[in-house]
């Protein structure tokens, strides 16, 4: 028996990276998935985003698993284009239990450099879309009588961190849209927390502009993932320069289970003690 076994959960972002590993952590303890990602690239983002063939790979390694999946092409800043992804998905799978609002962008820049470009984009993905997440899926959990929402913040939603002020305000403003919906949606049963990952091993970080931010005193032939990985570890309390985005699906999926029934309005870190440092 699977810790999720019958429930149906929708992720964003599920092409690659986290949102791949909370599709495929989720449909090993039992669950059947929904997932949608934008498939494409955006102008201010500093390294290659998903493709098709990456969601194609995510459908792939769930069916291995047996478990259904309807997977579509969707970007989270379009509400009618998530609306019509998550009502097809529920419409086939039957019922929606859980949500992972995991789509997220990343761009660096001090707030004096930044464009209204770099700005926009990050917020109406990391913030707006997240908002447009739980608003398609809010129906179709009050419907099934309750259900729990999982929004991606970061340890960078509790702290201040130099070069991604967007980003740390657009983690910061997910948070406060939790509580929110948390309150909001209480008496309908519905759980919603936020998951707050120090840094996590996927393209996100592991690309040359992350390298360039990190290591500008090299050249680019010496920027290696080991002397990266050093300079990662100064963030962190534990001597690990990052997490495994499994680190960040083991939380979804405990928020998700009826392990944390009575979970509703936290913040989560999985963040190797950045936090407490």
């Amino acid at each position: 028996m699977g810790r999720l076994d019958g429930k149906v959960a929708f992720i964003t972002g599920a092409a690659r990276g986290q949102g791949r590993s909370h599709a495929l952590r989720l449909a090993q303890e039992g669950a059947d998935i929904i997932a949608i990602d934008i498939e494409d690239q955006m102008s201010t983002v500093p390294y290659d985003m998903a493709t098709p063939a990456d969601m194609a790979e995510t459908v792939k390694q769930i069916e291995a698993l047996d478990r259904r999946i309807i997977a579509t092409k969707a970007d989270v800043r379009d509400f009618h284009a998530v609306k019509a992804a998550l009502d097809d998905g529920v419409a086939q799978l039957g019922k929606l239990d859980i949500v992972s609002a995991n789509a997220g962008i990343f761009s660096f820049g001090t707030m004096e450099e930044l464009s209204d470009d770099e700005w926009d984009q990050l917020h109406d993905v990391n913030l707006k879309g997240v908002w447009h997440t739980a608003k398609a899926a809010i129906p179709h959990l009050r419907a099934n009588g309750g259900g729990s929402m999982i929004l991606t913040s970061s340890s960078a939603g509790v702290k201040a961190v130099p070069n991604i002020g967007h980003y740390v305000a657009a983690k910061h403003g997910v948070i406060g849209l939790m509580k929110t919906l948390a309150l909001e949606l209480a008496n309908d049963m519905i759980r919603v927390n936020t998951v707050n990952p120090t840094s996590v091993n996927t393209d996100m970080i592991q690309n040359a502009a992350t390298a360039a931010l990190f290591a500008p005193d090299l050249p680019v032939e010496e920027r290696t993932r080991e002397v990266l990985g050093e300079r990662f570890k100064v963030m962190n309390a534990l001597p690990i320069p990052w997490v495994e985005p499994v680190d960040i699906s083991n939380a979804v999926l405990f928020l998700a289970s009826d392990e944390a029934r009575y979970i509703t309005g936290v913040v989560f870190p999985v963040d190797a003690g950045q936090l407490v440092k």
